[in-house]
């Protein structure tokens, strides 16, 4: 028989936090891009892993914070740990190549498609495969015209958040840019879920997997630590507020405006004096008295 899903279990409590939550891992991450585009090679890699991090973190966390409202009717529900904490590999990984993307080769053109493209796909990845762990006595179906408008919704919002934190225009263009990640998010979870249908079998409780309740503090664990993070770094570093470099940058890089020259100083050719009129010569006798 079909199962009757109620995504809303807590009401708007689950799908404001988890939102939230998207919102705070794409804030940090979108700043740690924007900050790579204003240090030399040495740092960049750092900055963007750890952007990586951050905006997988958020959307793994802002997922099964949005599950734990979602229930089917005369069947409960179970996670497998392995297939869980692989998505969330999976989102820091595809993350992390669409962000190193944008942060090498600049946000702007192919580089800005394609990074925006594999973020987006990765958002996608981890949400279905996060679905593949769930664990119940019946079968999930997907219609496939709205999986494909939710991926394209990924991707769409997923380029222009990394547009928007490309352009290096201070802290407030980069928390607009963090909004737009967190709607790509949750715009791409829940058009997701309205794509699911669930055949149930029967009543029975799953034999192995975890309860979202028992996952419910460790994925806490990591949006809090990122929250410490994010206070910290910019407390300590004004650029990540500022988002202007304070000195002349180190080099030439795609997204970092380039140092402005110094006004050049207008040529005056300088004054001649006037020539003077030179008298002609006047050979004159010599004054000395001469032997006749």
């Amino acid at each position: 028989m079909q199962g009757t899903i109620d995504g809303f279990n807590y009401g708007l409590v689950t799908p404001l936090v988890a939102y939230l939550m998207a919102c705070l891992g794409g804030a940090l991450g979108l700043r740690c891009t924007t900050r790579s585009l204003l240090v030399t090679r040495s740092w960049r890699p750092g900055w963007l892993a750890l952007g990586s991090a951050a905006i997988g973190s958020g959307i793994w966390t802002m997922h099964f914070i949005a599950m734990m409202g979602f229930t089917i009717e005369h069947t409960p529900i179970r996670y497998d740990w392995l297939m869980t904490f692989a998505s969330l590999a999976v989102a820091i990984v595809m993350v992390g190549v669409g962000i190193f993307i944008v942060g090498y080769r600049g946000a702007r053109g192919t580089a800005l498609f394609t990074g925006g493209t594999v973020t987006g796909l990765g958002i996608a990845s981890m949400h279905y495969l996060g679905m593949a762990g769930m664990r119940l006595d019946g079968q999930l179906t997907y219609n496939t015209l709205t999986v494909a408008v939710s991926v394209v919704i990924a991707m769409a919002a997923a380029t222009a958040a990394l547009w928007a934190a490309g352009q290096i225009r201070g802290f407030l263009w980069s928390v607009g840019a963090s909004l737009v990640m967190g709607l790509a998010v949750s715009g791409m979870h829940y058009t997701g879920m309205a794509a699911l249908e669930v055949h149930v079998h029967g009543t029975a409780d799953p034999t192995s997997g975890g309860s979202p309740a028992e996952l419910l503090a460790p994925m806490l664990i990591g949006p809090l630590a990122f929250l410490l993070l994010a206070g910290v770094v910019v407390m300590f570093d004004p650029l990540m507020v500022a988002g202007q470099p304070a000195g002349v940058p180190m080099e030439r890089k795609p997204g970092v405006p380039a140092r402005p020259e110094p006004p050049r100083r207008a040529h005056h050719p300088a004054h001649h004096a006037p020539h003077r009129t030179r008298r002609p010569l006047v050979h004159r006798r010599p004054r000395t008295p001469q032997n006749r």
